[in-house]
């Protein structure tokens, strides 16, 4: 079967087993917790693996805080353990519409960031950084490091791969040697 990893969205990571039924816990990566009362069906994918396998989704729910997962033919405390720190994933097709205003990290990898006002080009965002604070886009691998703030960040067109940028005074000289 051919699922390259780009064609998924993965919306938790599984840990350890928990009893004896083949159950496993996960750390979800959804901002919307409801979605995983619905899955019917999933792709779990071994860590750095490109190609996924088909589970079907027995029952998921919350004990104490801690998502778990119930998958049709994980029967085993050992059967589990095969699939500590395998991606839970969905197509991407499947994954949740952002509400407006919202963004899917991975569709604002890639995108160009311009001066709002000049039309410059300053880079393109190669990750997101979370440090608690505001979000952070990365530019260039790190060369610069831009606060995703509305006051920044004035127009966000993931459709046109673009970010247009008010940058403060100094922002850019930050990170020079």
């Amino acid at each position: 079967m051919n699922n390259p990893a780009a064609d998924w969205v993965t919306v938790a990571v599984l840990g350890r087993p928990r009893g004896i039924r083949g159950e496993l816990t996960a750390i979800s990566l959804s901002s919307h917790p409801d979605r995983f009362e619905k899955l019917t069906k999933v792709h779990l994918f071994a860590p750095s693996a490109t190609v996924g396998k088909e589970y079907g989704v027995e029952r998921t729910w919350n004990h104490q805080g801690v998502l778990i997962f119930k998958f049709q033919g994980i029967d085993s405390m050992t059967d589990a353990e095969n699939f500590r720190g395998f991606d839970v994933r969905i197509p991407l097709s499947e994954r949740v519409v952002p509400e407006p205003g919202e963004f899917f990290h991975s569709d604002l990898i890639g995108c160009e960031v311009q001066d709002a006002a000049t039309k410059r080009v300053i880079g393109q965002v190669t990750d997101f950084e979370d440090f608690g604070g505001p979000p952070l886009l990365q530019i260039n691998k790190g060369d610069l490091l831009i606060p995703f703030v509305k006051e920044i960040c004035v127009g966000i067109h993931p459709e046109q791969k673009l970010i247009l940028v008010t940058l403060p005074e100094g922002l850019e000289d930050v990170n020079k040697l």
